[in-house]
Order: structure tokens, then sequence, then C-alpha cells
């Protein structure tokens, strides 16, 4: 059967996603699967994920997905550079995925491949360099040394990492985009009856359910439950921050050793009574909101860069239809890397992959702290994938 990989954060799944969903069937035709590698516990933005991972995953295999695998936390909480090379790593070692379909604001390849294309070039880091030395911001400085327009939306960026790491890998996967619709990332409202999942966050953070509802598939807001939120464990994070030294800043994934950067933490992190208070003191037009967060919340699960391996060592089944179970038979031939359909099968994994695990099951852990009940220890343990007929 064709089948199309899709990297996803879900967080949570809406009418968006269950789109460029439908559109990827429509393109495979009869018989097509999708997998979809998707983000844990921490996302990308440096914050915890509104629901758990296996909630996540029903409601993608209730939007169309076929098989959901996870995308470790120190891939998920990354650069977009970073990610990409996880999620479509993952996705290549499968053996079973043909397509990469991701969505973007242009819905037009050729503009991403020709910002790849540059930003792979041996002038581009001088480039880069340079644009920095004047001032502008990292975002700013990268647009401006690769000359992409293209590059001032973030999902024609995550587009342009995922064509980088299809090239850097060799891999015979072919890329498809999917133009996205309704309101654009991180805006405020909705339009279409689309809205940005950070704005559907911010909804249900605040309890305004009502307005949420009508954002989402139907029985997902049931589904969602309580949903969780950093700020349940905001002095928990700030106790492990205050007791940081330069050391210990820089050793975290993206630390900015070379920087300087560690310093400036240091500081504010002693004068910060918030985590929006520490990243006001520490943000420049260099080191943006982002990139902070991930470094408060990289602190507090204790994620250092040595607990991220060069590529993701295991596969993950986090949840799974029939036509999933099928994809997985077909992996038993074809997946590069050992496939964990049950958590008791990490017991068999060695070196990086039960380190990683391990890990895994302490950010899980501290994950159950972000609800105002806490959850308890071990679910990383003794959760089983979702299944859909």
């Amino acid at each position: 059967m064709p089948t199309a990989g899709i990297v996803a954060e879900y967080n949570p799944f809406h009418l968006g996603h269950a789109f460029h969903l439908a559109r990827t069937r429509s393109a495979l035709g009869e018989g097509g699967a999708v997998v979809c590698v998707m983000s844990g516990h921490w996302v990308q933005r440096g914050e915890c994920a509104l629901a758990d991972k296996w909630t996540r995953a029903a409601l993608a295999l209730e939007g169309g997905a076929d098989l959901v695998l996870e995308l470790p936390t120190p891939w998920a909480m990354a650069s977009a550079e970073a990610f990409a090379r996880g999620a479509v790593g993952l996705l290549a070692a499968t053996g079973v995925v043909d397509v990469l379909s991701f969505g973007s604001e242009d819905g037009e390849l050729d503009p991403l491949r020709a910002a790849a294309a540059a930003i792979d070039a041996p002038d581009y880091p001088q480039k880069l360099r340079s644009a920095l030395d004047r001032g502008l911001s990292f975002p700013a400085a990268r647009q401006a040394a690769a000359g992409a327009a293209c590059l001032s939306a973030p999902n024609n960026n995550l587009g342009v990492e995922y064509l980088r790491s299809l090239n850097a890998l060799g891999s015979a996967i072919t890329p498809m985009t999917v133009a996205r619709r309704g309101a654009g990332h991180d805006s405020t409202g909705h339009l279409d009856g689309f809205a940005s999942a950070s704005h559907i966050r911010a909804l249900l953070r605040e309890g305004r359910t009502a307005q949420a509802a009508p954002l989402l598939p139907a029985g997902a807001l049931e589904a969602l439950g309580e949903p969780a939120s950093l700020a349940w464990a905001e002095r928990a994070v700030l106790a492990r921050l205050r007791t940081m030294g330069e050391g210990d800043w820089a050793a975290l994934p993206d630390g900015g050793g070379a920087e300087g950067l560690p310093a400036r933490l240091v500081r504010a992190a002693r004068e910060a009574r918030t985590l929006e208070e520490f990243y006001t003191l520490a943000k420049t037009k260099r080191y943006p909101h982002a990139r902070l967060r991930r470094l408060a919340v990289s602190a507090f699960l204790g994620l250092n860069k040595e607990d991220r391996p060069a590529a993701v060592p295991y596969v993950r089944v986090l949840g799974l239809n029939g036509r999933g179970q099928a994809l997985l038979k077909r992996m038993k031939q074809t997946c590069a890397l050992p496939v964990l359909t049950k958590p008791a099968q990490a017991r068999d994994l060695d070196g990086p992959g039960r380190a990683l695990f391990a890990a895994e099951s302490r950010y899980t852990d501290l994950f159950g702290l972000c609800f105002p009940t806490p959850r308890p220890c071990g679910l990383e343990y003794t959760t089983s994938p979702a299944v859909r007929p």
C-alpha cells in the first residue's frame, strides 16, 4: 500500500489537522496509509502538551491516521533542524514510508526547495554570521542569509528543514506539501472555522470550552479532558532554575556556552519570580522566547546534550488501527530499528535505547505535575498504545 508520513504535535488535534490528513489520503489514492510521528509530553515551543500522548494519538487515529509513532522528547523539544532530523530519520527508518506530507503557508514545494539548497550551500554560514553581526534576530538573519522570503512563515520553515533532512539522509521518500487552511500559526482567532493550535490551547486552558468546541473534531473536547499546563509546575521549574550554575546551563541542548548565554541565564534565574519574568529578563534579539522556554524546560527535565543521540534509537508505537497493524507487520521486515509496541519491550533495548526510554519515563513523571491534581509516576511503563478498528 502507498504510505505517507506526517510529522506533527497534534497539540491538540484540530480541524486543520483533519484537513491535512484528508488531503494527504486523497493524494495517496484508495488503499493508502498514513504514519504519523508525533511529539510526546513535551513540545517544540518549550512547554508541556495539552493532553497526554496516548490521548492525542487516539484522536489522531479518529481523525484519519493509521499508525502513530512517538518522536522522543530530546528531538520533540528542539530547534526546527533537530526536530526535523529526528522525525524524518524515524520515518525513513520504518522502511514503509513513500511520501512525506507536510503543511506550509505557500503550498508550493519549489520555493522551499530553493531555500533548503541556499541553507545547505557552502557560503551560508558566513552569510548568517554577517547578518547576525548586523544585529538581526536569528529568524531574520536566517531569512536574509538564505535570500528566501518563504522563511518568514513558521510552517514553511519546518518544511524547509524536512526537505534538508531528506537530502541529508539521501532518502528516496518523496515530499508533498498541503497549503494550510484558515488562521495562521500562533494567531488568536479563527478563519473559516480553522484556528491555530495555540489559540485552541489558550481557550481550553482559560476554561472557554464553548468557544473551543467548534474548532475541534466531534468528541475531541471530551476526550482531551482536563488540560495540562506548565503553570501548575511553575515553582518546581523555578526552583530548578535557581540552582543552576553556568556549567549546568552550558550542558543543556543549545545551551549557548560559546555565546556567553549561560551567564545571562544565571542572572535572570536569580531575579525572576515567574517563568515569564525569566524569559523577559533573558530575551534578546539573538535569543528568542522559544529557545529560552526550551532551555528552562530542559533544565527542569534534566535533559542534557548527551541525552540526544545522533539518531532516534527505537520506534515507539503510541496508537494504531487495523491498517496500522498491517504496516507494523511489514515493518518487521523493513524497519532498521527495534519496534516497541508495549512498554515491557524496552527491557530488551541496549545502550542509548535503554537510556532514552528510562529518561522518557522521567519526563512523563514530571509531566504528571502539570495538572491541578498531579498524576502518579510510572505511566510510561503501564500505559498501552491506543487501538482503534
